[in-house]
């Protein structure tokens, strides 16, 4: 896909946080600027999954955004296997939708505006990515979305988990944090803008601490669980079924 436009100068244009047109404008330069080692996460995400996926099943993405996660897997495995991405934003369905047009009037993917958490995909799954997306879902409402997941996986499947985290103690939170802000000040953004966003996110981005995300991946039924990239307050799991 092209790139996107500077994200540099962006404000949110409501109080609380939405994903809306002018943010999906901006999406993968603010992505790039906002999470350390991205092009790292990403190939991790992806050099990780491809040992789960089985043939003739579905890949899905929750909260697919524009379909950065779901892309590498649809062009590495193709008509082998179906996708179903899912978001509750129409303008990063719209975008979506574009680029993997030639898939889906293949038939072999479908792009789908909706909440996940209220209404899960039922779709025979090898792998599930949720890549920065379960943060988003009320605290109360996750373990029923990973319910739903460890379900619709088949055995040897995998769930991949990329979430923001709290610190294990305050000190430690603190100091990750800081580091972080560090991070996205170099990479251009001023404090005016740091400090707009975590306004506009406060209440719906809601972080848990490692354990709590591994707990709750244990607590939905997947066998194995573990962390496979961490930077500070970021890290990608992989669930087992």
């Amino acid at each position: 896909m092209e790139d996107s436009k500077s994200s540099l100068g962006h404000m949110p244009a409501t109080e609380r946080w939405i994903f809306d047109a002018e943010v999906v404008e901006v999406f993968p330069d603010m992505l790039r600027r906002s999470i350390p080692q991205y092009d790292v996460m990403r190939r991790s995400v992806y050099d990780v999954g491809m040992r789960f996926v089985h043939p003739a099943h579905y890949i899905v993405d929750l909260g697919c955004s524009r379909g950065d996660s779901l892309a590498p897997f649809v062009s590495h495995f193709g008509e082998n296997n179906r996708y179903l991405g899912i978001d509750n934003s129409p303008p990063m369905i719209n975008i979506a939708t574009k680029r993997f047009a030639a898939e889906i009037d293949q038939g072999i993917l479908q792009i789908t505006c909706g909440d996940f958490a209220g209404e899960y995909p039922d779709a025979n799954t090898t792998l599930t990515l949720c890549i920065l997306s379960l943060q988003f879902v009320p605290p109360e409402h996750r373990l029923e979305v990973l319910k739903a997941a460890y379900r619709n996986t088949c055995a040897g499947g995998a769930f991949i988990l990329v979430e923001k985290l709290l610190g294990a103690s305050s000190e430690i939170d603190a100091l990750m944090v800081e580091l972080y802000l560090d991070m996205k000040r170099s990479n251009g953004y001023s404090r005016d803008e740091i400090e707009r966003k975590k306004n506009a996110l406060k209440g719906i981005l809601i972080p848990h601490t490692a354990n709590q995300n591994e707990s709750l991946l244990r607590s939905a039924g997947f066998r194995g669980v573990d962390c496979f990239w961490r930077w500070m307050n970021f890290a990608g799991f992989v669930a087992v079924k």
